[in-house]
């Protein structure tokens, strides 16, 4: 075993150019999260431009190292989809043949009306659309009905919108769950998502209380393999729900970017080996979907002013590997992830940085956890030993 503790931290949407086959996903030309906030906001992260994130490809403004810390590189997405369980099953060794359901016109009128049985009140919206922008266009309507908004994106997801005062967050995740049950077969999306908001109508405001409901993923993933071995595993943030409660000894939930941060550093305060996964959302679910590239922009360069805090923790039996699982451009017109290669980050105290090239997918992450911990998953390619 090479290492004691990995710690996998993915910056959910955080792409670095588009892939040859981004426009045939919708994608608009030129998508490069990472490139494109750089040419219109420069950006200021120290501590990610020394590891190497400026070597894997050129930037606008920041510069490559001469002598990186970290080795570096990026990874394409072998799966068809640009969305959330994709990337992040791929992570775990699942390669998707054909892409999660998605419903460019909304769902067909069959499922909301089986939907809308199943819970006793009708539903709003039943359109792609904005979260924001559907509880502003339909919240006043929601709070006068009751009827929950139902509403999707270009991902596979079946979201359901309701303020707090009308319908309840346990009742609001009781739907979920109905939901999630009947969306099978042809309907399989990819995740339902509970959406809570609160406030009134010109001023409504999305809760913490997001609850992903996804698919439980094959047996064999990363996180099975790793228990099997008797490894302690460890999810911050969103992971737990993405892989279905599965394969992890523990989780805890967050609360935006610097709660993520600092219950990851509560981790690797408290467990000094084992597999620690964390996954920060804000990045994507605050800014790429909503266009802010001053609110992405700050985000990054507040994780990267945290960067000293991870790698304090971290001993010299330790790796931190940071990546992504698609892109969420916020400079481009659509509010939609994009379908971007990822960024690949790997840094252990005490060694110097060295290029890892373009990896061919995701899996080859949780092949290199795999392997350092003594066991294998069915995809992916493993890098421990490219490690410098």
């Amino acid at each position: 075993m090479a290492f004691d503790r990995i710690i996998l931290i993915v910056l959910d949407s955080v792409g670095i150019g588009a892939m040859p086959d981004s426009e045939a996903f919708g994608d608009p030309a030129g998508s490069d999260t990472l490139g494109n906030l750089d040419r219109l906001r420069p950006l200021h992260v120290p501590n990610l431009q020394r590891m190497g994130l400026a070597n894997i490809k050129p930037f606008p403004h920041l510069a490559a190292e001469a002598q990186p810390t970290a080795a570096f590189g990026k990874i394409a997405l072998a799966s068809p989809g640009k969305d959330t369980t994709t990337g992040h099953w791929e992570m775990a060794g699942i390669i998707l043949d054909k892409p999660f359901p998605i419903y460019p016109h909304g769902f067909p009128r069959d499922v909301i009306e089986r939907f809308e049985a199943a819970i006793g009140r009708k539903t709003l919206g039943n359109i792609p659309a904005s979260g924001t922008e559907i509880i502003k266009d339909l919240g006043a309507e929601h709070m006068r009905t009751g009827f929950p908004i139902v509403y999707t994106s270009a991902d596979s997801v079946f979201q359901i919108a309701a303020h707090e005062e009308v319908i309840p967050v346990p009742e609001l995740y009781r739907m979920c769950e109905i939901a999630r049950r009947q969306l099978d077969g042809p309907h399989r999306v990819g995740r339902v998502i509970a959406r809570p908001f609160i406030g009134q109508p010109g001023n409504f405001t999305r809760t913490t209380n997001r609850h992903d409901y996804a698919i439980p993923p094959p047996q064999g993933m990363l996180l099975d393999q790793l228990q099997e071995h008797g490894v302690f595993t460890y999810g911050v943030g969103k992971i737990y729900d993405i892989y279905c409660e599965r394969g992890l000894t523990g989780h805890v939930k967050m609360k935006g970017n610097a709660d993520g941060v600092n219950k990851t550093l509560e981790a690797m305060g408290a467990h000094k080996s084992g597999f620690i996964f964390t996954n920060l959302v804000d990045f994507d679910m605050l800014y790429g979907h909503r266009n802010d590239v001053e609110g992405y922009a700050s985000a990054l360069e507040q994780f990267d002013a945290s960067l000293p805090s991870i790698v304090g923790q971290m001993s010299e039996r330790d790796l931190l590997l940071m990546t992504a699982d698609h892109g969420c451009d916020p400079t481009t017109p659509s509010t939609d992830h994009s379908r971007e290669y990822v960024p690949l980050l790997a840094y252990r105290k005490s060694a110097h940085g060295g290029a890892l090239g373009t990896r061919k997918s995701l899996a080859d992450i949780g092949q290199t956890v795999a392997e350092n911990f003594g066991c294998r998953i069915s995809k992916g390619e493993s890098f421990l030993r490219e490690l410098p």
